[in-house]
């Protein structure tokens, strides 16, 4: 495999820290507001004080369905706290074609408004949070496929489950978002190409298209229907009764309002609770607080994502003693698991220049090696990297207004999991700023293994005959001589000894990893939530988000976070009202 110009690669290799997607020009949102802008309020538009059932913590994945479901049939009063704006405010976001640009301006700063914000962990790998109505459905690639089965049957290391999930109702949830949500794309191009390539190197069968997390190789639903316009989160809430839900947006929730409960009333659950959540402190963009107040018998619910929700836990006075007493954070709760067990699944990949102009796309094509979860999955996209800025000078034809692009493909693996894992904890109590945090990428030797066999399948994928069209002319100018074809490599390129040198393979994992925003833990379920993820030690405090996942869930966490949004609201209904619900 022949590697690219040294001046091309540095040129490649920071847009290459995002695997998808990248068009010319995103197409912005028209026609008449979303559906959900009724219930739209900007935070400094709202009371100081006001009461509600429920206070759900986060307009993200899990946010958006849950705070609908709350605020539907037979639920409350609902107040659903975003910390960004809304997804018809920036119009990169509307389609495929934005993808990358959102990333690539992700902004760090806390005081910034970008939909993205971009954060490095102290693993010094690059990461990105949503901070938008609808998290990061706003935002992704837009890939769904529901968890592989096993991952329903979690249990801790005493071999205790530690979910409790009602699989009736799981499906019924999943189905819901699949009715409103997604789509089945129309796979062409370099997505068939990979497809034939995942088959021809024995990650088989052929499924088809499903959305059910099946071994093999098989084509999943999208969030994006088939004008190409994005599907997020925040599309759910048109299912809320108007008169029960209300979005504050730039809404940044500063800490949870607790009050002790009475040892003489403490009862129920064991550990028995020894505070009750009564509401919370938010902060608008002009700085002027606010407080949300429950209602009796109502309920503060995080869904502030993998660091937003521990990080708020902590900037409450729930978590570990030690460290909140040293930051000078008074202590409500001692729960020494809080922002521990933070995970984030490596990714490693070869990206090419091809040798032909291909179509951009998204990932569409996943191979499952093991229906388990026991091996790396398989994924693939291409795009197309403007180059214009860079290389404005390189030659009499390209002007400075001038645009040049590069198509760039790349296919990749995750490992899944993970088993290596890290945490997060605070440096300030701004909650504007993103917690330090570090995920100990492939520390564990089960990891480092994985990703070992998964790279090599990548590498027997691009030796498919159904990729060769993908290849450059390389060698001898002789007309004379044959000529050669190999891909052109961007990054560092696989051992020459690939098939069978796995320590060189490992260095290229260790050299090479990536995130492919798929972190979670934090607020894991047995540790810091119990099975109906309440706050352990606490009353009328949920997470409800993939903070609670010690696991990623199948290939891409975003279907299984969705379902739980809607799962977890139809419970919580199920539990006030004593009876079954009926899904519709």
């Amino acid at each position: 495999m022949a590697a690219v110009s040294a001046r091309l690669r540095l040129l490649l290799l920071g847009v290459l820290l995002v695997p998808s997607l990248a068009a010319a020009q995103p197409r912005a949102f028209g026609g008449a507001p979303p559906v959900y802008a009724r219930y739209l309020v900007d935070a400094a538009a709202m009371p100081a004080v006001e009461l509600y059932d429920y206070i759900v913590v986060g307009g993200g994945t899990a946010g958006c369905p849950l705070a609908a479901t709350l605020a539907g049939s037979g639920g409350g009063r609902v107040l659903l706290l975003e910390r960004g704006g809304a997804p018809s405010e920036f119009p990169a976001l509307a389609t495929a074609g934005g993808f990358v640009r959102t990333l690539a301006m992700a902004d760090p700063a806390p005081e910034s408004d970008a939909p993205a914000q971009g954060f490095t962990s102290e693993d010094g790998v690059p990461n990105v949070r949503a901070r938008v109505l609808g998290g990061g459905t706003a935002i992704n690639a837009g890939f769904y496929s529901r968890a592989h089965p096993e991952w329903f049957r979690g249990h801790d290391a005493e071999n205790t489950e530690v979910t409790n999930w009602d699989m009736r109702l799981v499906n019924a949830s999943y189905e819901w978002v699949e009715r409103h949500m997604t789509f089945q794309p129309t796979v062409r191009g370099f997505q068939a190409a990979v497809r034939a390539a995942l088959l021809e190197a024995n990650v088989t069968p052929w499924n088809g298209f499903t959305v059910d997390h099946v071994a093999g190789t098989k084509v999943s639903a999208t969030t994006f229907d088939a004008s190409g316009r994005r599907h997020s989160a925040a599309d759910l809430l048109a299912f809320a009764r108007p008169s029960r839900l209300r979005v504050a947006t730039r809404a940044t929730v500063t800490r949870i309002i607790t009050n002790p409960i009475d040892p003489a009333a403490r009862h129920g659950r064991s550990p028995q609770p020894t505070i009750a959540a009564i509401g919370v402190v938010y902060q608008d963009r002009l700085l002027d607080q606010h407080q949300a107040l429950l209602r009796p018998g109502g309920e503060v619910i995080l869904s502030a994502g993998a660091l937003g929700s521990p990080q708020l836990l902590l900037l409450s006075g729930i978590g570990p003693a030690s460290d909140l007493s040293y930051l000078g954070i008074p202590v409500s709760a001692d729960l020494p698991d809080v922002g521990k067990h933070m995970f984030d699944n490596p990714r490693n990949g070869i990206s090419i220049i091809p040798s032909v102009p291909i179509d951009h796309s998204l990932i569409q094509v996943v191979g499952i090696p093991s229906a388990n979860g026991a091996a790396s999955y398989l994924e693939a996209a291409s795009y197309i990297v403007p180059l214009a800025p860079a290389l404005r000078s390189a030659g009499p034809f390209i002007g400075s207004s001038s645009p040049l692009y590069v198509t760039v493909a790349t296919i990749m693996e995750k490992v899944p999991g993970p088993l290596s894992e890290g945490s997060l904890w605070l440096s300030s109590t701004n909650p504007l700023e993103s917690p330090p945090l570090r995920f100990n990428y492939l520390s564990r030797p089960e990891d480092l293994a994985r990703c070992v066999l998964g790279v090599r399948r990548v590498a027997q994928v691009l030796e498919g005959r159904a990729l060769d069209g993908f290849r450059s002319p390389v060698g001898s100018d002789n007309r004379r001589a044959a000529v050669r074809r190999d891909f052109r490599i961007v990054g560092m390129a696989l051992p020459v000894e690939w098939r069978t040198d796995d320590r060189a393979l490992a260095n290229y994992c260790q050299q090479t990893v990536a995130t492919l925003w798929h972190y979670h833990g934090g607020c894991v379920a047995g540790k810091v939530v119990d099975r109906d993820f309440r706050v352990i030690g606490t009353r009328a405090l949920r997470v409800v988000d993939a903070s609670t996942f010690s696991e990623t869930p199948g290939t891409n966490p975003q279907a299984t976070v969705l379902m739980m949004g809607r799962y977890v609201g139809l419970k919580m209904i199920e539990r006030h009202s004593g009876r079954p619900v009926i899904p519709s």
